[in-house]
């Protein structure tokens, strides 16, 4: 399986956004994150790190 956890990092802490992510798309100052079971979220957040080896993505708004 290729699919990576999204965190989205708050506070300076890194909270589940969605789990099994299959899909990010930069949508102008936007992304839309979307999953395997076909749930999608809108974030105003950037792409911070990706560890595609430990199936994590990490997002700062």
């Amino acid at each position: 399986m290729c699919e990576a956890n999204a965190y989205l990092i708050k506070n300076g802490r890194e909270e589940l956004v969605m789990e099994a992510v299959d899909v990010v798309e930069s949508e102008g100052e936007v992304l839309r994150v979307a999953n395997i079971f076909g749930e999608q979220k809108i974030l105003k957040a950037r792409i911070r790190s990706m560890s595609l080896v430990n199936h994590k993505i990490v997002l700062e708004e």
